[in-house]
């Protein structure tokens, strides 16, 4: 039985294949537990021990100067093409497909247009692993570093080979920050969300940058685990957040979009909001 992660997109499809249905039912998403498949395990026991608040940190001084590289949606997005998310455990779809299925869901609900480009985006920080990075510090959920680790958090027992496990401060409920001090001023685990947040946050209302940065902090918009370090704006705008949580969620169970058919749709959406080169 495979004990690390999968090295190759072949040994993922074959590995999802028998449970991978159409036909899921909502209950039967976001299962992690001793039933998860190894390799979504295997992730969070890294992604767990890694994700430090200097890491964070550290990623944000390396990113957040946007200077790795020039290219617009489309061009990052068919780079994105063989990527399939190692901590999801619901869909072997790639990436393109997934965002179409989102984007799909939420324009078939009648939503704004700036909310459908958010779907069709909103996973699109998954270029860091083009820059090397690897996935566990890319995908997965979110959480708040710098503080105690919540028991909603996936996996939570993966934290004790975290070395913030050490640092009596962070073990503390508010940890290095001050009561609803606003996520703004929080250190969340580093990847794609926060990425993508930096690179499109001059371009899209705050509704969608609130979706974009947080789409996965689970452990706030589902469980509630950290509303002592929200601000009131933060709650308001996490009405958006968990409109949109089904739209990403539930669409996985959806046939494969064709984007033959669906591109000119959404080349003339992404030309509307964003321009035609951005600065990752």
């Amino acid at each position: 039985m495979r004990t690390g992660p999968l090295e190759s997109l072949e040994q993922w499809d074959d590995f999802v294949k028998d449970r991978y249905r159409t036909d899921r039912k909502e209950e039967e998403f976001r299962v992690f537990d001793e039933s998860s498949p190894q390799v979504v395990k295997d992730f969070y026991r890294q992604n767990h021990a890694l994700q430090t608040r200097e890491f964070v940190q550290r990623k944000k001084r390396e990113y957040t100067p946007l200077n790795k590289a020039r290219m617009g949606v489309w061009e990052a997005m068919d780079k994105l093409q063989a990527l399939v998310d190692d901590s999801d455990p619901d869909t072997d779809l790639s990436q393109m497909e997934h965002n179409l299925q989102t984007a799909e869901a939420v324009r078939q609900a009648g939503y704004p247009r700036w909310m459908i480009l958010t779907g069709f985006i909103h996973d699109l920080g998954k270029v860091l692993c083009l820059f090397g990075e690897p996935q566990w510090a890319v995908v997965g959920d979110t959480f708040p570093t710098g503080c105690a680790w919540s028991d909603k958090i996936v996996f939570p027992a993966y934290f004790y080979d975290n070395a913030d496990s050490g640092i009596a401060e962070y073990q503390t409920l508010y940890g290095a920050y001050a009561p609803q001090c606003g996520l703004d001023h929080v250190d969340m685990s580093w990847g794609h969300d926060e990425y993508l947040y930096w690179v499109v946050r001059d371009y899209l209302p705050e509704e969608a940058l609130y979706i974009i940065r947080y789409h996965s902090f689970y452990a706030q918009h589902r469980e509630r685990a950290y509303g002592h370090l929200m601000s009131a704006h933060d709650e308001r705008m996490f009405d958006w957040v968990r409109r949109f949580n089904p739209f990403d969620l539930y669409s996985k169970s959806h046939e494969r979009p064709q984007l033959a058919t669906l591109k000119p749709f959404y080349e003339d959406l992404v030309s509307e909001f964003l321009p035609a080169q951005l600065r990752w």
